[in-house]
């Protein structure tokens, strides 16, 4: 992704990951564009609801104009006052990591479905699996939805670690709670469909703003800290309830619960995978698949294969993090922050190639804008993993406007642009360091 990136701050989500538009420094209304502004006041409302996006120099998450937008699903965005001035001609809003990005290389064009292989969408919510089940037949290519258990915990009002740190009692209640939402899923995908379930990875600082009662260690950089699969192979609590979402899925599911696939987040080796699907007790006919997101599990993918990884997916934002030694919720480090970086690139085909030698199907996480670049470079994974609305873009090729779309899914009402904007934006601070979850 090259251009200049302009940080800012999230003040309320929208349906998609990735927008470009023209800016619009007018007051006037300008449809589809993207409006630039020093502050939203209400003389600017007929600008905002025909805007795709807004980019403003102040202002908070509460304020009239920051709610309508929310409520309407108009992504908003805060950058310093003096970056505004550069804001001119066209420009990609990038959601995932709450920056603008100025003279950024437009897509040669929407890839093909057949370039794509089986798709696997990453969702939030339930209202992910409708929004793409609802993009007619090209929803079939459509195989798997990717949900991490923290956002499964975000819809239920569920707080995991104070539940894990109950007793029996709330471990096999919380267990129970994750299946219960699991099931609802499932009962949404089409045949042929699976729900692939990354299993809880919260960082301490995360960890700290979900929690009420559970005792969180304070560390110094979180990010390469006690999580994943380090954090789970510590916990028998965890391996409890999963066993209670286990046990509920086949008492609710029966045949149907096969559906449900586990994969074990943030790995180095085979050893640590080994070990953590022996410290879980899994029973054989539960696959668990690997995240390769670090370059030592790069370097062990043919090992991580050996040791029955069902599947293997590529965390590029991690990789391009821990690749660049750049932090990617660090602004100062974002031109260095580069999802198309040689040395990035190479580990991506390592392990793309090394398993395709070991018989293990691997999918990779790319950004819209980014995946052109991957298919030129990458000799065909069994398929690319993207977030939804960009996923959507593709399937419907090209995206007429959502209206038009026989039982598209739309945000129907003002409190249901509240609920997405407010799941993005938990998702947004789960992977970029925030702490706000309201």
């Amino acid at each position: 992704m090259n251009g200049r990136r302009v940080q800012g701050s999230l003040l309320a989500g929208g349906g998609q990951g990735v927008l470009r538009g023209i800016c619009n420094r007018t007051r006037r209304p300008l449809e589809g564009s993207i409006l630039v502004a020093p502050s939203l006041e209400a003389g600017l409302y007929e600008a905002i609801v025909a805007a795709s996006a807004v980019v403003c120099g102040s202002g908070g998450m509460t304020g009239h104009m920051q709610s309508i937008c929310r409520g309407r699903g108009i992504p908003v965005l805060r950058v310093d006052e003096a970056d505004l001035a550069d804001l001119v001609g066209e420009v990609m809003l990038d959601l995932e990591s709450q920056s603008v990005i100025i003279g950024a290389v437009r897509s040669t064009g929407t890839p093909s479905l057949d370039d794509l292989g089986s798709a696997c969408a990453v969702i939030a919510d339930l209202q992910d699996i409708h929004t793409i089940n609802s993009c007619g037949p090209n929803a079939k290519r459509v195989d798997s939805f990717f949900i991490r258990e923290e956002f499964l915990c975000l819809a239920a009002g569920l707080r995991p670690l104070d539940s894990l740190n109950g007793g029996p009692a709330e471990i096999t209640a919380y267990g129970r709670a994750v299946a219960d939402r699991l099931c609802v899923f499932v009962q949404a995908l089409l045949p042929d469909q699976r729900l692939v379930l990354r299993l809880l990875d919260l960082r301490s600082d995360h960890a700290a703003a979900v929690t009420e009662r559970a005792s969180v260690p304070v560390e110094p950089n979180p990010e390469m800290g006690l999580h994943g699969a380090r954090w789970l192979l510590g916990s028998a609590a965890y391996r409890d309830a999963l066993h209670a979402v286990l046990d509920s899925l086949r008492e609710r599911l029966g045949e149907e619960a096969a559906r449900v696939h586990l994969s074990a987040p943030f790995l180095n080796d085979e050893r640590e995978f080994a070990k953590l699907r022996a410290h879980l007790e899994l029973p054989a006919d539960v696959p668990l698949s690997a995240f390769i997101e670090t370059p030592a599990a790069v370097h062990a993918t043919p090992a991580i294969c050996a040791a029955g990884a069902s599947e293997l997916f590529i965390g590029m934002k991690d990789m391009v993090q821990f690749y660049l030694a750049a932090d990617r919720t660090n602004h100062l480090v974002a031109d260095v922050y580069q999802t198309r970086h040689p040395a990035v690139m190479d580990g991506a085909l390592r392990v793309v190639e090394s398993a395709r030698a070991a018989g293990t199907p691997v999918r990779v996480f790319a950004l819209g804008a980014d995946l052109a670049h991957y298919l030129e470079r990458l000799p065909d994974p069994d398929g690319y993993m993207m977030c939804t609305a960009e996923l959507r873009q593709v399937l419907l090729q090209p995206d007429p406007d959502p209206a038009a779309v026989p039982g598209g899914v739309q945000l129907r009402t003002q409190e249901e642009g509240v609920t997405r904007g407010r799941l993005l934006k938990w998702s947004l601070d789960l992977d970029h360091g925030g702490s706000h979850v309201g």
